[in-house]
């Protein structure tokens, strides 16, 4: 697999169309970094011609600007910002919403403007282009498949249809929860939740999340978060159905399908 990063494209005098923006959990989490090599297969099968800042990407910063920690979050954001900056990057794409809309939303503030697209929009729009071929329809025809809402992917960007339509392209059998696009339930790891036991309650939120998801009979859970991957997983693991249910990023499906 090719991988190539922004100093070695630089060192050449060549410039990618997009970087693609790792993130923490997809360069040091287990089962996000499988979602990593699946969207990079795609970028390779699809020709996109693609970087990342390897050693060079730092956080950024939104755990510690969740968590109040403002000074830290400014430190690292300014950190991403300068070496960004510095290969005159203009187009961004990542597979983590809270990467996505940090960079988004909030670097500019700090001198950071760019194209920043989620890779959901990004799988969607090479599906419109043709560019992403499926074999016979794709792994999953006719597959139940539940999507989980991300809340920083919909609620706070209002991206709602773009990985539901990906979805389809599967030709699978899309059952929405009871509770979804505008009134979808957070997984719990949002605003840096992710990183602490819950307060105590009756019960935990991914648990109550992960019963909506079961209840619909899909056997597929497609997320398009790594907060949310790890949250669903542990749900339907409390439900003991891990063997019958999985829970896959989109970039997975997707990978999975190609011919």
């Amino acid at each position: 697999m090719t991988v190539p990063t922004m100093a070695e494209l630089a060192a050449k005098g060549e410039a990618p169309d997009v970087l693609f923006w790792v993130g923490c959990a997809g360069s040091f989490d287990d089962r996000a970094k499988r979602v990593t090599v699946a969207f990079a297969k795609i970028l390779n099968a699809t020709q996109t011609k693609f970087a990342v800042l390897g050693t060079e990407e730092g956080c950024t910063g939104d755990p510690a600007r969740r968590a109040g920690n403002e000074f830290l979050f400014q430190m690292q954001a300014m950190n991403n910002i300068q070496v960004l900056n510095g290969y005159g990057i203009k187009k961004i794409v990542t597979a983590c919403p809270h990467c996505f809309n940090t960079i988004k939303n909030e670097y500019p503030d700090l001198g950071g403007t760019y194209e920043v697209i989620h890779h959901a929009v990004f799988l969607q729009q090479l599906i419109q282009e043709g560019k992403i071929k499926l074999k016979g329809g794709g792994s999953f025809k006719g597959e139940k498949i539940t999507y989980h809402d991300s809340c920083y992917l919909g609620r706070a960007n209002n991206i709602y249809e773009a990985p539901r339509e990906v979805l389809q392209a599967l030709d699978a059998d899309l059952v929405e929860m009871k509770r979804c696009r505008t009134t979808g339930l957070c997984c719990g790891a949002g605003g840096a939740q992710m990183f602490k036991e819950p307060e105590k309650g009756k019960k935990d939120i991914n648990v109550e999340r992960a019963e909506e998801a079961l209840g619909t009979g899909a056997k597929t859970i497609a997320v398009a978060c790594p907060f949310c991957m790890t949250m669903m997983t542990d749900g339907v693991k409390n439900k003991e159905k891990e063997a019958e249910v999985k829970v896959k990023d989109l970039a997975e499906l997707i990978a999975e399908s190609l011919q």
